[in-house]
Order: C-alpha cells, then structure tokens, then sequence
C-alpha cells in the first residue's frame, strides 16, 4: 500500500479544485473519514500502522506536531509509518521463553511493534506479548548414534515448531523471524513464510580442542565426546547458512563461529536492566534471616548450577584459604546442584558436582550461606551486601550474572579467560586472576577483603561499564535497528 503522507499534508489533499472554501472543506473531511478507514483496516491486517502521534516518544517528549513543527494542543494527528518506518511484526523462536528475548521484546511492544513468541512453556499474553505454544516432535529413534543424538533432538525441535505454525500461517504473517539457533528453531520456517527474513542469535559454536571441553585438565574428555562435539555443530550450522543475518552477545562468542559466516554476524547484548541491578542503599546488613555484624566480610559467588564449568570446585578452594586467614569472612552461595553444562557426573561418583567438590575438601559448613536458586531481588540484595564477588568460567558462554554484578558495583574477582577479559580490564574495573591459581586467587580476595572501602572506585567504574555498554537504552535500540535494517 502507498504511503499514506505520499497524498496527504496535514490531513488534507495536495491540491484543491477551484470551489467554494465550504464544499471543499466538506469534500476533504469525506475522503479524510474514508482515508482513516482504509488505513485503520489496513492496520488491522498487519499492512501498515498507524499510531495516535502522542504516542510517538520524541514528539511526546518535544511536544511537537512532527509533520506541521506546530506545539501539540492535543488535536487527534496520527502518524503513518511504512517502509523504513513501518512498525514490524516479529516472530520470536526460543524453546524456554522469553529467555535472551525478554528485554527486545518488551522494548519492541513498547515502541508500537506487534510481537508473537513461541515456545515450549507458556501460552497467553503477556504485557502485549503473545505466547503461542510448540511441542518437541516425536521420540528419540530406538538404536540413534550417540553422536548424532543432539541433532536428532534439534531436528524435533524444528519439526515441533513447524507443525504448531502452520495452522497459523495466514493469521501470523510475520515481517520478521528471530529464533535461538542450536534447537533449530527456525530451520523449517522458510516454507510457512518464504517472503520473511530470520535472524538467527548465535550463543555458542561447540570446538573439540583449546575450549570449554577440554579447558580442566584432570578430566580430560571422553573419546566419543571429542568426536560427538563435532557432529554437534550440525543444525547451529545449518542456522549460520539459511539465516539471512545473525547476532552474538559477546565478541567471544563470533570469534568461535567459523569464519565463512562471521561476515553476516553483528556483536549485540540483549542488554542489563541496570534501574534494577543498582546497589541498594547499605542498611541493616541483612537477608532474609541472616544479620550480618558491620565487621563481617561478605564474599558472593552465583551462577545458575553449582559446577565444573563455573568453577565451583575452584571456589570452594579458595573460600576454605580465605577464610582460614580471615575468619570475618562469609560466603553467599547462589546456585542450584544441577549441572547445566559440561560432562561432570561422567567423571565423578557423586550425584551431584557440588557434593563431589564438598567430598574434596573439609570445608568449614558455618563459613558458607547456600541460597540455592532466589529471586532477581535477593540476588540484587545479594550483590549489594557483597563485599567481593567470585566469578570463575571456563571459555563459555558469559553469565547475565557477572555483568549484573559489576551493575551493582560488586568487586568482581574473575578467571583470567577470554569471555571474562571482555568485560573485565584488570585492576580498573575489577581484578583477573589465572582460573587454576588457588594461591593467587586467595591474594587477590585477601587484598580487597583487608580495605573493601579502598576498592569501591574499582566497582563504581564496573556500574560504569555496564552502563555504556550493555544497559537497555544502548543495547536495545541496536538491536531494534537491526531489526529493521534486515526486514526492511
């Protein structure tokens, strides 16, 4: 449909006929009232979009008619927006909703554009976003290859996706498709939807050697996980050649893509919500039913499981060298016993990695807090009691934790590895220390813990770090711009 301010100004025609100033007023107001109808129904079937202007951010704030420069008294003007300017509906993919979609998609409603998710869980809608509900297909075939396995279930996961969409293709019409590549959620979309372009959010691109597989030295990997990491490539592969562009949140992670299809692969974070992770004003020094004295040293440690790849192990190591030299020291552990990544309970007896690690040591159990899994505002009430933060990874994929952490100014003590070197320049905001060196990471913790005071510019510099380069009002406008540059 032609832009409807190719033949409009200011709500009437370009040229008038040569009658009377009533009967032409008369005549606009009719093909006005006609013009608003067309386009409303227009709206309604996904072609275009109009908006109240007053819902628009910049004139709101400026309180300026856009096309006439003229204050705003509040008159109904609207704002058509088509082509580049067109407001956009885009299909999200991603099997545990909303995920690294959350923030895009709530700025994305936000700011007139119409979103659907997808995914294994939840159906509704919920804050103008619309949950449709997709079922992983089939069962694994009996007698499957080991190394094949994950992309069997991959294969299931797109053929899920495929059959709950294809009811819907004439309803949905998407501009734009986003998914999560690895569960190849997007690999059969092309035949519902030939004329939308996908993107594809690219996290991690498995290697067998110099990687997270064979980073720990005293389990080295098994022989069928060598060759099964290389088969495991397969669908995020096939996601890297169908997309029509593609994004990673972090340098670290488009440096492991091969390098044929970097060159159509951007460097966004889907953003920290730093109103939210901010340090809380210091009070009473308490959680929940923990009170905490004013000379207690408080060190955190969180990530999602309790595990080699988060170096778990390597913490407790450490905890057990600090706190036998400083015994003001407490520890805040977040995390659940399950382990996420990694092939731990390969190597290990125990049912759990966190019970493996415990059995290795005689930690002192008084010294330790274990939380398990809290909400966002523990956790934020956590970070802002810490007095060092731990973070330790394997080269992996960077954890929202460590970036919501030096949000609420924490100290961030981490492993020297690449994900981590990204965000963290050492000794000015934050310190590294070599992932495997005990000794060198209880100094480095002793040092802060003896005057945590002296290292709160370090930790306000962290905050500031986030701020420039992950908060939502950086990250989530170049995500929405390349967006539009690729459905444009």
């Amino acid at each position: 449909m032609k832009r409807c301010a190719d033949t409009w100004s200011n709500g009437f025609p370009k040229s008038l006929p040569a009658v009377s100033l009533s009967s032409t007023m008369l005549a606009a107001g009719r093909a006005l009232r006609a013009r608003l109808q067309t386009c409303r129904s227009a709206a309604s079937d996904g072609m275009i979009k109009w908006i109240p202007h007053w819902h628009c951010g910049a004139n709101r704030a400026e309180g300026r008619n856009e096309q006439s420069g003229m204050a705003d008294r509040g008159e109904h003007s609207f704002r058509f927006r088509s082509g580049t300017d067109r407001l956009m509906h885009i299909l999200f993919v991603h099997w545990f909703a909303p995920g690294q979609f959350e923030n895009t998609s709530k700025y994305l409603v936000k700011n007139g554009h119409r979103c659907t998710l997808l995914c294994e869980t939840a159906v509704g809608t919920t804050g103008g976003i619309k949950r449709l509900r997709y079922r992983l297909d089939g069962r694994p075939a009996r007698g499957s290859h080991y190394c094949s396995l994950p992309f069997d279930e991959a294969v299931r996961h797109a053929i899920g996706v495929y059959k709950a969409l294809k009811p819907q293709r004439h309803r949905l019409r998407p501009d734009l498709i986003v998914g999560h590549s690895g569960f190849g959620s997007t690999l059969f979309l092309p035949e519902l939807f030939p004329d939308a372009p996908i993107i594809n959010h690219f996290e991690y691109y498995c290697h067998s050697h110099q990687s997270a597989l064979d980073f720990r030295p005293e389990w080295a990997p098994l022989e069928r996980d060598l060759l099964r990491t290389r088969a495991k490539n397969a669908m995020v592969l096939l996601d890297l050649e169908n997309c029509t562009a593609g994004y990673c949140p972090t340098r670290f992670s488009k440096a492991l893509l091969p390098k044929a299809y970097r060159s159509k692969i951007r460097v966004l974070h889907d953003g920290i919500d730093t109103d939210f992770w901010q340090r809380r004003k210091a009070g009473d020094r308490r959680l929940g039913r923990f009170q905490f004295a004013r000379e207690t040293r408080i060190v955190t440690y969180v990530a999602r499981g309790l595990e080699s790849t988060r170096g778990f192990d390597i913490f407790l190591k450490v905890a057990k060298r600090i706190y036998e030299a400083d015994p003001r020291v407490v520890f805040l552990v977040v995390g659940g016993e399950r382990v996420y990544y990694g092939p731990d309970l390969r190597h290990i007896r125990e049912k759990s990695f966190f019970k493996h690690a415990w059995n290795q040591g005689e930690y002192d159990l008084r010294r330790f807090r274990f939380l398990g899994h809290v909400s966002r505002q523990t956790v934020a009430e956590i970070f802002s009691l810490s007095d060092l933060h731990i973070y330790l990874t394997v080269p992996f994929v960077l954890s929202w934790s460590i970036l919501e952490a030096m949000a609420c100014e924490c100290l961030v003590l981490g492993s020297d590895t690449a994900p981590v070197r990204e965000v963290i320049q050492n000794k000015q905001n934050g310190l590294l220390q070599d992932f495997f060196d005990v000794e060198g990471l209880c100094r480095g913790a002793l040092k802060v813990l003896k005057d945590p005071a002296g290292y709160r510019e370090m930790g306000r510099a962290a905050r500031k770090t986030i701020l420039e380069r992950f908060s939502l009002p950086i990250a989530l406008p170049r995500i929405t711009a390349f967006y539009e540059e690729v459905a444009r």
